[in-house]
């Protein structure tokens, strides 16, 4: 039943049924059921399944569950503050507290990234009323220094084997080639994306010309303009690619290419801070969530929670802020397999969909910058090698971008950001020498290092809401492609907490549900 119910699909959307915060403040209003459980105010699954309460309503739980000693500790804290306020106390009515995020928000979002920002845009783009939802957005880092997003290389392609894929890319790429109409701020500069057109080339062995050639299919029938070439029509072409040991290539021929991540992050943070979207510096550190245990009409036992709170420490200090709210969005990226355990998700019985996990964690990758006087010229696709190497071009001066993704068995430690020279050395530049052979002669200048949400289930995306954490959504686990599927999915989550559904890309194939269920979405096409 409980299977049946997950395979069907989406609910009302939470902000779309006035879903409020518990106490206070900002508010949405009260909770509305749809007829699955009564007396909890909390939304089933599905509309479609029918849970009964088991026990004396909802239970407070997690980390908002206070203990004997932690109450000492809460009352000892009280005293103080009464004591404070006394004369002769230390309490000062000019405390700063510009630093701290607001005591509610309708909305939370943890990442800060340019996935979250795109949620956050879209929600408030899209809102029936302006001022109506009130969002926060917790970025721990906040010089994004170590984010993934200006850490990347920048690209964008249509060229994927699953058919979400190739739509989420087709409408984010329109969305930056018009991002003066989507993030133009009044008596502010326009955006200049530097978006170089120059296309994807994938390069396959006798082994994957099938599958290209099915890929191809795919992508063509949802629109990408793709084309098919043998290695003679390659070396006509780039007579600077060694074609030996290819059978086939695949060459994007429009909206495939690269640009400059930072700029986008920029854009969307300015553009949303313009919109009333609050920012904290800060790091997510618990939840408080009340919960009810409920058992389906099948007799299958299952626990609902839902998140009232949202404890935020603040940037280097020792103080924290509670922040009630009525939805929570997971765009951590590479941490957001954390931040759903923070809220009890995969903390259940193995192979239950309590016990069910976020797999999503931090993978590191290694970018190299180098300088190759006889390389490619300004034509120069993104070449991506079967090997697994790739490379692009980046500027006019004959430097290039690239790397490798590593092997499971060659994983690096993602404890650090660390750059291992002797990667490239041994991984990478023989197969860019053997492939271009002008590349026998290059200097490496420089290179870093960032971090891939990498989904070990299936290398895609998890979008929408978590079927027991009830007001919990998902953008994350992106494997590499969250910077050039942001602005698509940033509707499609925006979507589905206002309706209900995805109403522009459907994906449902995408939703946190399969990997209870083990139904993968098998991307082909990984860099």
């Amino acid at each position: 039943m409980l299977r049946g119910a997950l395979r069907f699909g989406l609910g009302p959307g939470l902000l779309g049924r006035r879903l409020g915060t518990h106490r206070g403040g900002s508010t949405l209003g009260k909770a509305e059921g749809s007829g699955g459980c009564r007396g909890s105010g909390v939304s089933p699954v599905s509309s479609h399944v029918t849970f009964r309460t088991r026990g004396p309503g909802p239970r407070w739980e997690d980390s908002g569950s206070l203990g004997a000693g932690d109450w000492d500790g809460k009352v000892s804290e009280i005293k103080k503050k009464i004591q404070s306020i006394l004369p002769g106390g230390a309490w000062s009515p000019l405390c700063d507290t510009s630093h701290l995020p607001p005591e509610h928000s309708d909305v939370v979002i943890v990442g800060g990234g340019v996935v979250g920002l795109s949620v956050a845009y879209w929600l408030k783009r899209l809102e029936k009323q302006q001022g109506a939802i009130r969002v926060l957005v917790v970025e721990r880092d906040h010089t994004y220094s170590q984010a993934s997003t200006v850490l990347s290389v920048g690209g964008i392609r249509q060229q994927f084997s699953l058919p979400e894929n190739i739509q989420l890319s087709l409408f984010s790429v329109e969305f930056l080639r018009n991002i003066n109409e989507y993030l133009a701020v009044v008596d502010d500069p326009p955006l200049d994306l530097q978006f170089n057109p120059s296309g994807y080339l994938f390069l396959a062995s006798e082994e994957g010309a099938t599958i290209m050639e099915n890929n191809v299919k795919v992508q063509r029938q949802e629109g990408a303009k793709v084309c098919l070439m043998s290695p003679e029509q390659l070396r006509k072409k780039f007579p600077w690619i060694n074609t030996e040991g290819v059978a086939l290539a695949s060459y994007g021929l429009e909206n495939e290419g690269w640009f400059d991540p930072w700029c986008l992050l920029q854009g969307l943070r300015r553009k949303v801070q313009s919109m009333g979207v609050l920012f904290c510096h800060g790091e997510v550190t618990r939840f408080v969530s009340s919960s009810n245990h409920m058992e389906t009409a099948s007799g299958e036992k299952v626990t609902l929670k839902r998140i009232h709170e949202v404890h935020v420490k603040v940037d280097h200090s020792q103080e924290y802020q509670p922040v009630e709210c009525a939805i929570v969005v997971n765009a951590a990226g590479a941490w957001s397999g954390r931040i759903a355990e923070l809220a009890g998700i995969g903390k259940g019985p193995p192979g239950t969909l309590q016990g069910t996990k976020l797999p999503v964690e931090p993978r590191k990758r290694y970018v190299y910058l180098w300088h190759c006087p006889q390389g490619p010229g300004l034509e120069a696709p993104l070449v991506a090698d079967p090997s697994g190497a790739y490379f692009r071009r980046e500027g006019l001066g004959n430097n290039y971008l690239g790397g490798c993704s590593p092997s499971e068995e060659e994983e690096p430690d993602p404890g650090n950001l660390e750059v291992d020279h002797d990667f490239f050395q041994e991984k990478v530049w023989p197969h860019l020498a053997w492939r271009v052979p002008a590349f026998e002669a290059l200097k490496v200048r420089r290179a870093w290092a960032g971090y891939y949400d990498y989904n070990t289930f299936d290398q895609n995306g998890v979008v929408g809401p978590h079927p027991l954490v009830v007001n919990m959504y998902f953008a994350a686990g992106f494997s590499g492609h969250g910077l050039q599927q942001a602005p698509a999915v940033g509707r499609a989550v925006a979507e589905v907490m206002l309706e209900g559904r995805f109403q522009t890309i459907n994906l449902s194939p995408f939703l946190f549900s399969r990997f209870y269920l083990g139904e993968k979405a098998q991307e082909r096409c990984i860099i």
